[in-house]
């Protein structure tokens, strides 16, 4: 992937992340709240939060002075 890609693709999974994030308050919220499928996005949500820091790593690498 190019660096243009890699971008978009962060860009995406930011979005997606902060979805579900709302979502997850929306349902924590709820009197009838399902607790599986809260723990099931929160899974989601840290799996999308490892993709976005191992792409900001690729685009923003450490310097080691």
């Amino acid at each position: 992937m190019n660096e243009q890609e890699l971008t978009k693709t962060l860009e995406l999974l930011k979005t997606e992340h902060r979805d579900l994030d709302a979502a997850i308050s929306a349902l924590t919220e709820a009197a009838s709240a399902d607790q599986l499928q809260i723990a099931r996005l929160k899974k989601r949500k840290l799996r999308l939060k490892d993709q976005i820091s191992i792409i900001e790593d690729v685009l923003l690498p450490d310097i080691i002075a």
